[in-house]
């Protein structure tokens, strides 16, 4: 692993993580290449942010749940690789009901050169500290749909007010959103803007 990259959770303990990609809850149905272990990585820089994310979320009754972090190369291309292949319908309900798979490129939702590659974007949401559960957001991570845009219409207040919360949140820690994800933060001051990395994520560095 690269020396400026670092587990989320020996960098910034406290914050809970479920890496989406190394499971097989995701829009593929089954573990992504590059995610050999259920770990988040990231940049120190990235860590750093996340710690003042996490007391900012703190203050107002929040932890932060991670679903991924730095994402090799490799996994992106493991996600053209399937956007091309045949239609079996096992997870198109739940991540991208209103379009075909191949146009979940096109449509912004996932990118050939990811900023997550980089190692200083992360997707994430929030969950209530004093029962644990997820904080209702009026969809899930990697649903690609017009509802996940910041600003959709068809949520309800309380699920527009915790998705604000969430921006103010990383807005105040040096992120700034991507419109089309309500989940998906990039760290204004990243360590790495043109470099896209590939070592796999393992359980250990």
């Amino acid at each position: 692993m690269n020396e400026d990259f670092v587990f989320v959770d020996e960098a910034a303990p406290g914050i809970r993580w479920d890496a989406k990609y190394a499971t097989w809850d995701n829009f593929t149905g089954k573990p992504v290449d590059g995610y050999l272990a259920n770990r988040v990585v990231g940049t120190k820089a990235l860590c750093a942010a996340l710690e003042c994310a996490q007391e900012k979320a703190e203050s107002l009754g929040f932890g932060l749940l991670l679903w991924d972090g730095y994402r090799p190369q490799r996994a992106v291309d493991n996600f053209l690789r399937w956007s091309l292949g045949p239609e079996d319908g096992r997870t198109k309900q739940r991540h991208y009901p209103n379009i075909d798979k191949t146009q979940m490129f096109e449509k912004g939702y996932v990118a050939a050169k990811s900023g997550h590659s980089r190692g200083s974007t992360v997707d994430l949401t929030l969950y209530h500290l004093d029962t644990g559960e997820l904080a209702a957001m009026g969809g899930d991570h990697d649903l690609m749909d017009a509802i996940s845009h910041h600003g959709a219409s068809g949520i309800t207040g309380a699920e527009a007010a915790n998705r604000l919360h969430l921006r103010a949140i990383m807005e105040t820690c040096g992120f700034r959103p991507y419109e089309r994800e309500w989940w998906h933060y990039t760290l204004l001051d990243e360590p790495y803007p043109d470099a896209y990395f590939d070592f796999p994520i393992g359980p250990q560095a």
